[in-house]
This record gives C-alpha cells, structure tokens and sequence, in this order.
C-alpha cells in the first residue's frame, strides 16, 4: 500500500518499478511509423534498398549543412568560379562587340559640315536679312526709362563714398552705376571710382581716360552729388591716405536696405568710407528709386572720353561706307575665342596633341592648379552638349548665312586677339569677305593711343557695336548684357539683337546627315525666337542694365524711407 502510493508520486523505493523517462522525439518518431506499418516502411517496399540509400545520403547532407550554415557564403563564389572557368573556354573572337556612339552634340565636327554644305550654300545667296530680319513692327518708346530730373535739391551730405571699381570695361561699370545708386540712396558724395589694375587686363587706365568726367559730375548733379578728390580738411583726419579710411568688405549681391542698416551709420561717424572691391555688390533687386539711379548713371551719365568718341565715330562711318548695298546698315557679331576662353571653356575643337598641350599650358598659366586639381572631372563632351563652348569664327558664319544673312553684308566684329587667328578667320572670311574690325578700319595711327589698353580697346568696340542695326552675341558676359540693353534704351525697346540657342547649335552642328534647306530652315526658326525676345517684358530679378522697364522706375525720383535717412 505503501509502495503503491510512492509509485504514484514518481518516488522510487526499494523494489517499486519506476517509469522510464520520456524518448527522443526524433527517434519516437521512427518508431511509431514502423511500428504502425507507416511511411518508411511502404516507402522501402516500393523503392527498394537503393532509394532509402539515396535519402539517407540526402538527409545526411542537409543536416550537416544546417549544422554549418556559412557552407552558403561560398555558393556565389564557386558560381562566380565556374563562369569564369566556362567563359575562358570561349573564343572573344564570337563574341560580338559592342559599338559606343558619341551622343548628338558632344563633338565638334562644324568643319566637316562646311565642307559638305558649302556649294548649296553659296548657290542659295538670295536673301538679304539685313533689310528683312525684323518681322516685329518698330516700337518707338516703349521701353525708353523715366529718367527725369531731380528739381527739389539736395540736403547735406552725409559723408564721402570712395569705391574701387574691379575687373574690365563692363565689370567697371556696373560697380559705377551701383556705387551712383547707393551714394543716392544714402544721400552721400561720391568720390570719382578708382580702377584698380588688374593682372589679367593689366589696364592702368583712369576714369577720365574712358569716360568725360566732366560730363558725368554736370548729369548727376540733381541727383548724387560726384567729387574728383576727397576734401583736404577730411583728408587730414585720416593722414592725406585713403587707404587708412574704413574699409567695408560687403558680400556680393547685397541688398540695398544693408548699406542703409550697416553701412549708412558707419559713413555718418566716419564721415569717409571705403568700399573695396565694389563689383555686384548690390542686388539687382532694388526700389524704383534706386533702379533710376542706375538707369541715370548708364544710360545718360557714363559717356565715352572724347578721344574714344572721336575714333568710333570715325569707324562707324566707314562701316556704313562698306555696307552701302545695304543702305548703310552693317551687323555687329561679338565673338569671344580668344586663347584664354578657348582654354577656360575645356573644350575640344581640332583635338590632336598639339591643342591639347597649348590649352593645357593656357590653363595652368592663367588659373594654375584650377583644372588638374585632385578630383577634378572635365567632359569636353557634356560641355558642348550644354552649350557652354565659345562658338567658333566658322560657326558664326554658318550660323549667320542659315538665318539668311547673304555675303555681301557687311560685318563688324567685336573681338580680342583669335585664338589661332590665320586658321580660323580664314572660313568666316569666305562666307562673308566684307568683314572688318577695328584693326583693318582704322589707321595704324589712328589705333596707336588705345592699342596698349584694353579697357579702350573694349570701349571702341562697345561704341561701333551700339550703332549696329544688328548685334549678334555668341557668349555670355557683362559686354553683350550692358549693349542688349544699350540698344533696347536707343531703339526705343526692340533690341536687334541675335541670342542663338547655343545647345540646338550644337546638336545642328554635329549633323552628319543634314542638308541646307533643312539647316536653314532651323535657324530661320532661331532667328525668329531672338526677334521676339528683343521685344519680351523684364522677368523679376532681372538686370536694369539690360531691360531698362520703364514699369520699375516711373514712380518717384527718391526713396520711400529717404526722409527719415536724412533725418538721422
């Protein structure tokens, strides 16, 4: 009874029977299939020994690879190794090669296009797009500015504003123009700008060797008030050197209420600033009243010396003489393949080593270690497909005689000294024999004072062009934004200005296949768009100095806030 009872409570005691603890699952079950006449049983019946043989090989394998499951990491690399082994069994000389084709656009292959199209070319010499361009009507007025004259006087100075205008010609005068803005806006004298020399332009040339500085004090003096030189009494204050006045670093593109919250109480205590270098730095967003300050300083202020007049007039005049099928009407191209915008542009024109070494060099020389920096990628390709490579003197001519301008017009170019001058003038030359520069119009005499100085070099050009009855563009820069506009403010709002589309030229250009008419007929469409966009309404943010909109500066001569500025 006694043992009965430990039996049921599982405790062993001296000759009671124990139960046996319970079996492996995995063997339990092996057991119970056979002994139930199961699956392993009927399976070795019908297959036989050899068939059980082969599961139990099967099961033996993939227990140990469960087991060891970083068996797999190496099956991607006895896959990789039996391809390699099966593809070096394999002749390369079956395999069929794959044929890369540059894209449309990536290669310059003009020459080869002139060459194919030249004699349709000079068979289709019929039209005169001198005369006929201009399919918009004339538009006297429409965008000449209301610069109007200040009649209410000027209060007490609050100080002297003295600049130092950076870069070439154009850069020269936008910080003018904005530094005459500012003076006003500020109530302030301006002192005449100072060029600062430049290595790249290496021009030592003064304001009054460019511009009449007696003619731009006497426009302004309604306006801004414009000294030649600091007054001697506030001179002393800062030991007669200017350099010890106060000198403001102001970042590029800085808004006009900037120099009234930080510069204004500086000049107020000062009673002489500095501003230094002073290109783009002022928004091109600004009041009405500050945009008719620029509009007054470039348009009516800022007029030539009378040296430079003098020999552009004298040029313009033997323009019209050369284009007198044309009743006097000549086009200005403004070309820019000078060795050093061939080189910055990392293009690729003729190839070949020879380029390539002198470009290399051109690189280095003017902007060392700019391009060969570590990391540095450059895509001659991708460059010309976005339309950033300068367009060649050939390209222009083809360019020209597809919008239907014949070879008897009489074209002046804007130019430095041609990359390559004798090779790749020579084309042009051809489509258009009537060409000429201010080289071969002047006499040698004539050029010799300006020779030296790039900045009236530039000047005489910027003067023949304005008077142009078409301007063509062929390049981005400060030269054709300031002349688009120059010519919108002479010509009462229509431009006559050509502005290719330089990423459809380049894809025309590179044209195996494309025949003349179908050229022409895309370029007369190119021509078509440029004449619309010379008379197209100013977007926001947009310079003043090319579309001078009457709509920005028609409201009052002075500031909003002015009164309380002078208040102060």
């Amino acid at each position: 009874m006694q043992n009965h009872a430990y039996s049921r409570l599982g405790i062993s005691v001296a000759g009671a029977a124990v139960p046996s603890p319970p079996s492996s699952p995995r063997r339990a079950w092996g057991r119970r299939a056979s002994a139930k006449g199961g699956w392993s049983a009927r399976a070795s019946a019908g297959a036989g020994w050899g068939g059980g043989a082969v599961r139990r090989v099967a099961r033996a394998v993939l227990a140990a690879l469960l087991r060891r499951q970083a068996v797999f990491l190496f099956a991607p690399l006895l896959y990789v190794a039996v391809m390699l082994l099966y593809m070096g069994s394999i002749s390369l000389d079956s395999v069929p090669r794959i044929i890369s084709r540059p894209a449309p656009g990536s290669l310059y292959r003009s020459p080869q296009l002139y060459t194919r199209l030249r004699a349709d070319m000079d068979a289709d010499n019929a039209t005169d797009a001198v005369t006929t361009v201009w399919r918009h009507a004339y538009r006297g007025g429409v965008w000449r500015p209301c610069i109007s004259n200040n009649t209410n006087g000027l209060p007490e100075s609050n100080g002297y504003i003295y600049i130092e205008a950076n870069g070439g010609l154009n850069q020269q005068r936008t910080s003018i123009c904005n530094a005459v803005a500012v003076a006003g806006f500020l109530n302030a004298t301006l002192v005449i700008p100072n060029f600062h020399y430049h290595s790249i332009w290496r021009d030592p040339s003064k304001f009054s060797d460019i511009y009449d500085e007696d003619h731009f004090i006497q426009r302004l003096k309604n306006d801004v008030r414009v000294v030649d030189k600091v007054p001697e009494f506030i001179m002393e204050r800062f030991g007669h050197n200017l350099s010890n006045a106060f000198n403001f670093k102001i970042k590029a593109w800085s808004p006009i209420q900037f120099y009234e919250d930080i510069v204004l109480p500086k000049l107020i205590e000062e009673r002489l600033i500095r501003i230094s270098p002073f290109a783009n730095r002022l928004s091109f967003d600004a009041p009405p009243a500050v945009q008719r300050l620029r509009c007054l300083a470039n348009f009516e202020a800022l007029k030539f010396s009378k040296p430079i007049t003098t020999i552009s007039n004298i040029l313009v005049s033997r323009m019209r003489e050369k284009s007198v099928e044309n009743n006097g009407k000549y086009v200005a191209v403004h070309l820019r393949f000078e060795e050093d915008m061939v080189a910055f542009s990392c293009c690729v024109f003729d190839g070949g080593d020879n380029e390539k070494k002198e470009l290399d060099a051109a690189r280095e020389k003017g902007w060392k270690g700019k391009f060969t920096r570590p990391g540095r990628v450059i895509r001659p390709g991708a460059i010309r497909m976005n339309g950033k490579c300068p367009l060649t003197p050939l390209e222009v001519g083809l360019m020209l005689r597809g919008m239907g301008f014949s070879n008897n017009t009489a074209i002046y170019l804007a130019s430095g000294r041609i990359y390559k001058a004798e090779k790749n003038m020579s084309p042009l030359l051809e489509m258009f024999p009537l060409l000429q520069t201010k080289e071969t119009l002047a006499l040698d005499e004539e050029l010799a004072p300006f020779k030296n100085f790039s900045s009236r070099m530039a000047a005489i050009d910027y003067s023949v062009c304005v008077h142009s009855e078409v301007f063509v563009t062929t390049q981005g820069g400060n030269f054709p934004h300031f002349l688009i506009g120059h010519r919108r403010y002479l010509y009462g709002g229509h431009a006559k200005t050509i502005k290719p589309d330089k990423r459809r030229l380049a894809v025309l250009f590179d044209s195996p296949r494309i025949g003349w008419k179908s050229l022409k007929r895309q370029l007369f469409n190119m021509r078509a768009h440029s004449d619309v966009k010379g008379i197209e309404i100013k977007r926001a943010n947009e310079s003043v100095y090319t579309f001078p909109c009457p709509d920005c500066m028609c409201r009052s001569n002075k500031p909003e806030h002015s009164k309380s500025i002078l208040a102060r």
